[in-house]
């Protein structure tokens, strides 16, 4: 393999979160800034219709008539485009959210494309993909610290994330990165002349092969836990901009610091724990997260709120991470993308899509006609989630018992080591 094809997969990783973190994260504080603090929760509902999308897009055109590059590279150019002409139509909130929905559904794909483009080129995908993965979480970092700490100095009063700055710079960076991608390895199309269908491209006939008792109590946690988290990715910008932190944007890429510690640290966690473990350590930490923002709120507790946001690494990789290392070790070859497009249906799609207009409803029904939320009314909202996660925690603890075999050992729903002949 030529030694340079790492670097550059992690140069195309690095950008494509960057591109997300940009505006991902601060685009709470700028609506709420804007006249919009009651529709808040819209731009993580149109993200989860495109994720929802998305899999028909890949599925019937880019994975059957397209190389993987040249559709990369288009799609980021035009989502690029989008978001360029998305702050200048802020006075019309319908159109400023039906800008945000264009740009998604131009954005969501790539992920995939991403990552099929990074497998196709590696050779070894245990060793080498988290390599290359790792660098997209570096590149959400970077996108929050290049916020807080380089577009302050063009802000004349008041915080970056209010203004239309880091839409600029998803932007700009999407152009980039689009026009990076066609500088990228060839990859055709994977699926070219296959025939296709609404059931395989949505997991559903993978779904039907692995259907067992265990998966469908993985399955609906996976849906459940997915509801509460769209409460932390909509609202905790918000609430530590509430705070007084001076840089929030900053402040919530910690999570994603962590995040970059416990994915390095998963595969001897992995091993030591195992797969029922992992999945109810990340569902307790949301739980924590969610108990400490509302302990912290009445007084704006420092240590609490970073504590909260620190913790986003063992919600993310212990449960989205090993969810999918499960997933995996459960599908043959056939089947491993389908089952693999249909758990990121369940939750990045419908679950989190649900749980959005779910906490929308929750805030605005604190915020009545206030213009933010009380102390008080804070520690009420957080603890919401945490209650819901806690029951689905007990759900899955209850119920879920599995095994899972590696190449060499099967290890049991508790991490016990069982020889395979």
């Amino acid at each position: 393999m030529n030694k340079m094809i790492l670097p550059r997969l992690s140069a195309m990783m690095f950008l494509q979160f960057f591109v997300w973190g940009a505006w991902y994260v601060t685009i709470g504080n700028y609506m709420a800034a804007h006249g919009m603090a009651d529709l808040t929760h819209w731009p993580y509902t149109v993200n989860p219709i495109a994720a929802i999308i998305a899999p028909f897009f890949l599925g019937m055109i880019a994975d059957r008539y397209f190389a993987t590059e040249k559709v990369l590279g288009t799609l980021h150019i035009l989502g690029g485009l989008v978001m360029f002409f998305a702050p200048q139509v802020t006075e019309n909130p319908t159109l400023f959210i039906s800008m945000l929905l264009l740009y998604n559904l131009c954005y969501m794909p790539t992920l995939g494309l991403s990552n099929s483009l990074a497998f196709h080129n590696i050779t070894d995908q245990e060793r080498q993909f988290p390599v290359v993965r790792v660098f997209g979480t570096l590149g959400w970092i970077i996108a929050g610290l290049f916020i807080s700490y380089v577009l302050v100095n063009f802000v004349s009063e008041g915080l970056p994330d209010t203004t239309s700055l880091p839409l600029y710079t998803t932007a700009f960076s999407s152009i980039l990165l689009g026009l990076y991608s066609f500088s990228l390895p060839h990859t055709p199309p994977p699926a070219a002349g296959e025939k296709t269908s609404v059931r395989s491209i949505l997991g559903i006939d993978a779904f039907n092969q692995l259907k067992s008792k265990p998966f469908i109590i993985f399955i609906i946690s996976s849906f459940l836990i997915s509801i509460p988290l769209a409460a932390y990715y909509n609202f905790a910008p918000i609430f530590v901009n509430y705070a007084g932190f001076e840089r929030p944007a900053a402040t919530m890429s910690l999570g994603q610091a962590s995040e970059v510690i416990f994915m390095l640290l998963m595969p001897l966690l992995f091993v030591r724990l195992g797969v029922k473990k992992m999945l109810l350590f990340g569902m307790g930490a949301w739980v924590l997260r969610y108990v400490l923002f509302a302990m912290a709120a009445p007084e704006s507790i420092f240590w609490m709120i970073v504590t909260g946001v620190v913790l986003h690494g063992i919600c993310y990789d212990f449960f989205f991470v090993t969810g999918q290392v499960y997933v995996d070790k459960k599908s043959t070859a056939k089947i491993r993308g389908q089952a693999q497009g249909f758990l990121v249906f369940i939750t990045y799609g419908v679950g989190m899509l649900i749980g959005a207009q779910i906490a929308g409803v929750v805030y605005n029904s604190f915020l009545a006609d206030a213009e933010a939320l009380t102390p008080e009314k804070w520690h009420n909202f957080w603890l919401i989630p945490g209650v819901f996660a806690g029951l689905v925690m007990l759900f899955f603890g209850l119920l879920f018992k599995d095994k899972v075999q590696t190449k060499d050992v099967e290890q049991d729903d508790l991490g016990s080591n069982v020889e395979v002949k």
